[in-house]
């Protein structure tokens, strides 16, 4: 089975975390995306951001950890994810670019609805309260 490795930002503002939903998947996850030869994790969700959703968190984040799961939009494969966090300001604001279809704001300790990704509702929305709570 194939395993694609790549590194992800939550967007935090006002207790909710951003999602995105890329064309042609009915799966809501994390803006980010595979790490490019050379690219650290880091480097690589810090593009991704920028080209997914416009916003540079170059100066922003720290991470959440690394997790595992099956793939959402690739059949027969599972995702190694580094996830960083980083919390937005009124200055910086979100719009879906390049493939994405739709972003939508989750409340962070809201029900988890059933379109999210394996990765997202099962791994890194649990850290992320986690994380929040020892804050």
């Amino acid at each position: 089975m194939t395993t694609f490795v790549t590194a992800a930002y939550c967007l935090l503002r006002d207790g909710q975390v951003l999602t995105v939903r890329k064309a042609g998947s009915a799966r809501f996850m994390l803006p980010g995306g595979k790490i490019d030869p050379g690219e650290s994790p880091r480097e690589a969700a810090v593009r991704e951001v920028m080209e997914e959703v416009g916003v540079d968190v170059s100066a922003h984040g720290e991470p959440l950890g690394r997790f595992h799961d099956v793939a959402a939009n690739e059949p027969d494969a599972w995702v190694d994810a580094t996830v960083f966090v980083a919390h937005l300001d009124d200055a910086h604001a979100p719009s879906p670019l390049a493939e994405i279809a739709e972003q939508r704001w989750l409340g962070v300790h809201d029900d988890l609805p059933a379109d999210l990704a394996p990765l997202l509702r099962n791994h890194v929305m649990p850290a992320l309260r986690t994380h929040l709570a020892v804050r």
